[in-house]
């Protein structure tokens, strides 16, 4: 009822009615406000980038750490959504949906595949379920368990924090021998050297990158668990000009022009997903932008007057008042206005969200 409600207000059709007892893990949206840089130890290959900020390679070594986060969504969640303990009015970490008519492989035909390779997927739903960091949000598909859909949040002291980038995999029938497929939702964007245009995501991991070894894909020892925390600890991190495959200069000051223009991107980002949310995560931005409205904007603010981007209040780092920088303000001014009206806006949904829901649970009494 509240999806349904939710859909109404972003003007989208109806979804069909999930169904309750297939829901995992209830969670409150993006309780850490940015996820942390380093997010979950797991037993990983040695990851190579395409590029990759040490050159020769990166081990995936990444320590579960206490969010950071300058404020709490439980409130929200709460005040939109009622007691946290209610399933069906809170946002899952881990859910099966039915509609799947906007996934990037809706249109690829399901090959003939075995059980074993059933059975494989099932095991990849259940490590999902259970060892997701808390910044990570899985949708699976009930009539077709080869796709998933996942949105991870932009880790704090990074120039992606506080935005969340949509990725929809695919497990081809020869899985697990080869890895998934998986396309980033880029609207267009290149805000990573391992993040094309075209949805292209780089990484040794999927073999999409150069690699050797325990680098690469292990059809024995991979999870697509790995690779959502290497998308998110390894590629969304906070000196992304080092991960191009072909640095021509190592001076700092590139890095931090680097930065810049992925912060702009990443604003623009967030706007397109306020005006045109992916299917069955249409509560998740609703309350993840709602609740860090007030912090991006105050980021937007502090980056302009010349705060290091993906620095805090506390660090203090200013940039050189430069010609560089200069361009970087005007761009990021003009994104700031758009994207403040975007988070009016949303903040209306918010609030009508709030209205709705007690006038929903009275008609289901009722009824």
């Amino acid at each position: 009822m509240v999806l349904n409600k939710l859909l109404q207000l972003f003007g989208v059709g109806k979804n069909k009615k999930k169904d309750s007892k297939k829901k995992g893990k209830s969670i409150n949206p993006v309780s850490q406000g940015a996820a942390p840089h380093s997010t979950l130890n797991i037993l990983a290959s040695n990851s190579l980038l395409d590029p990759c900020s040490s050159g020769a390679g990166t081990v995936l070594s990444l320590q579960k750490d206490e969010p950071e986060c300058s404020s709490n969504i439980s409130s929200m969640i709460k005040e939109v959504h009622g007691s946290e303990n209610e399933d069906n009015k809170s946002f899952n970490q881990f859910d099966v949906v039915q509609d799947y008519s906007d996934h990037h492989y809706a249109k690829t035909s399901p090959a003939k595949t075995s059980k074993d390779w059933a059975k494989t997927i099932q095991n990849e739903w259940k490590l999902l379920q259970r060892d997701l960091p808390e910044s990570i949000y899985i949708r699976v598909y009930e009539d077709r368990i080869d796709l998933i859909r996942a949105a991870i949040v932009g880790p704090a002291g990074t120039p992606y924090h506080d935005g969340l980038f949509f990725f929809d995999v695919c497990f081809p029938p020869e899985y697990p021998r080869c890895p998934p497929k998986v396309h980033f939702h880029s609207s267009g964007l290149r805000l990573n050297p391992n993040l094309y245009e075209s949805g292209k995501v780089c990484l040794s991991l999927l073999n999409t990158w150069l690699g050797s070894g325990s680098e690469k894909w292990g059809k024995s020892n991979s999870t697509m668990l790995q690779v959502l925390v290497s998308i998110q600890g390894l590629v969304l991190n906070d000196k992304p000009y080092f991960n191009e495959p072909i640095i021509f200069s190592s001076k700092e000051k590139h890095s931090l022009g680097y930065n810049q223009t992925t912060f702009v991107l990443t604003c623009k980002m967030m706007m397109y997903l306020l005006q045109k949310p992916p299917k069955h995560f249409e509560t998740l931005i609703v309350c993840h932008f709602h609740e860090r409205e007030r912090a991006i904007l105050e980021a937007c603010r502090a980056y302009g007057c010349g705060m290091v981007v993906g620095s805090s209040v506390k660090d203090g780092q200013t940039y050189l008042r430069n010609k560089c920088f200069a361009g970087f303000k005007k761009s990021l001014d003009a994104q700031t206005e758009l994207l403040a009206k975007e988070l009016a806006a949303n903040r209306l949904r918010a609030l009508q969200l709030k209205r709705e829901v007690p006038a929903a649970d009275k008609t289901m009494s009722i009824s």
